[in-house]
C-alpha cells in the first residue's frame, strides 16, 4: 500500500486543495480520490484557518470514500471537549467556557466556532464525526498518531478505547480531569510530552513568560539532558540546564516501522526527524506550507519524499 501522510490543516482548505492536486488527488463523485495512493491525515483539522467545514468535510469525505484514513489530534479533541456538557458541574462543559481560562478556550476555538454557532446539528454532526477518529494507527508498515508514539500510554489507554482506537463518551469525560490517568495518557498522544525543569531552572519563552515545563523531543534516543530534549529553537535552548534527566518519560520508540506525527510547527525545509520518525506539520496555520509525505514501503525515510505546496 502506497500513503500520503498529510500534515495539520487548520482551517486552510485551499492549501489542502492545492496538495491533493499536487498529489494526484482528483474529486470523483464528491470526495477526492488516487487511483493508487491512499491518504492519511495526522488531525488538527480546524482551528485559525479561514475555511473550518470545508476542511473538516474534504477530509471526511475522503474517509468515508475509502481514499484517507485519520487520527484524532488535539484540536478535534478539545472541540468535543468545548461541546459536551461536564455531567459534574450543572451549565458547564468539559472544556471550560466560562471565566479566564473560558476566554481563552474560545479565542482558540475562534474560527471553527464562526462557522458552526448557530447551527447545532452540523455541530453535533461534526462532534458526532470526531469521535469516530482513532487516536493512533498502526498499520502493515507505518504508524500514524497526532503528537507522540508512547507505548506505554497506549498499553493504558487499550482498555478503555474501542476496537478501533477510538474514545468512548465515558473515556472523553475521564480524559479532560487533569487529575485522571486518561487525562496525561490521551494529552501525551495529541500534545506530546513536556517535562518538568529541576528546581531553580526556567526560561523565557518567545512571548516573555517565564516557563518551569518543556516541551520535549521524544524521538532522539540518544539525547539525555534538558537541553538536549527540548523542542525550542537553539538560542531558548541555551537557557536550559545541559545535565540528565531525573525522571525520563519517554518510550523508547521500536524503530521496528516509521511512525509519522503532525503537532509541532515545523519551519524551514520539511525534513525527518529519525531515520524512522517524520513530522509533517510546517506550520500551515499560519504562513508555512501544507506538507505530506509519499510513502512507498520504505523502513528507512527519505527527505526526497516530502512534498509540500502553500
Amino acid at each position: 500500500m502506497a500513503y500520503d501522510v498529510i500534515g495539520d490543516i487548520h482551517g486552510q482548505a485551499d492549501k489542502l486543495e492545492a496538495l491533493l492536486a499536487e498529489l494526484g488527488y482528483r474529486e470523483i463523485q464528491g470526495a477526492y480520490r488516487h487511483p493508487s495512493r491512499t491518504a492519511i491525515f495526522v488531525g488538527d483539522f480546524i482551528d485559525r484557518g479561514p475555511r473550518q467545514i470545508d476542511s473538516v468535510m474534504t477530509v471526511r469525505r475522503m474517509v468515508d470514500a475509502g481514499s484517507a484514513k485519520a487520527v484524532m489530534g488535539n484540536h478535534e479533541f478539545n472541540a468535543i471537549a468545548w461541546h459536551t456538557p461536564d455531567p459534574l458541574h450543572g451549565g458547564e462543559h468539559l472544556r471550560r467556557r466560562t471565566g479566564a481560562k473560558g476566554e481563552v478556550n474560545r479565542h482558540q476555538h475562534a474560527a471553527f466556532l464562526r462557522e458552526v454557532e448557530g447551527k447545532p446539528e452540523l455541530h453535533q454532526d461534526v462532534m458526532n464525526w470526531f469521535m469516530t477518529l482513532p487516536l493512533w494507527l498502526d498499520l502493515q508498515g507505518l504508524r500514524v498518531v497526532h503528537a507522540c508514539w508512547h507505548d506505554g500510554h497506549m498499553q493504558k489507554l487499550r482498555p478503555l478505547l474501542t476496537a478501533q482506537n477510538q474514545l468512548t463518551p465515558e473515556l472523553m469525560v475521564a480524559a479532560s480531569r487533569s487529575s485522571q490517568m486518561e487525562f496525561r495518557t490521551v494529552e501525551g498522544l495529541t500534545k506530546g510530552l513536556e517535562a518538568e525543569l529541576p528546581a531553580g531552572h526556567s526560561f523565557h519563552d518567545k512571548d516573555g513568560h517565564v516557563r518551569h515545563n518543556v516541551r520535549i523531543r521524544w524521538w532522539e534516543a540518544q539525547a539525555n539532558t534538558y537541553r538536549e530534549l527540548a523542542l525550542m529553537p537553539d538560542e531558548m535552548r541555551e537557557q536550559l540546564p545541559a545535565i540528565p534527566w531525573a525522571n525520563d518519560i519517554r518510550s523508547a520508540y521500536d524503530n521496528t516501522k516509521p511512525v509519522f506525527f503532525g503537532h509541532y510547527w515545523m519551519t524551514g525545509t520539511p525534513k525527518r526527524q529519525t531515520p524512522s520518525a517524520a513530522c509533517v506539520d510546517y506550520s500551515a496555520a499560519k504562513d508555512g506550507p501544507l506538507v505530506a509525505y509519499r510513502w512507498d514501503g520504505e523502513l528507512t525515510l527519505d527527505n526526497a519524499n516530502f512534498c509540500q505546496v502553500g
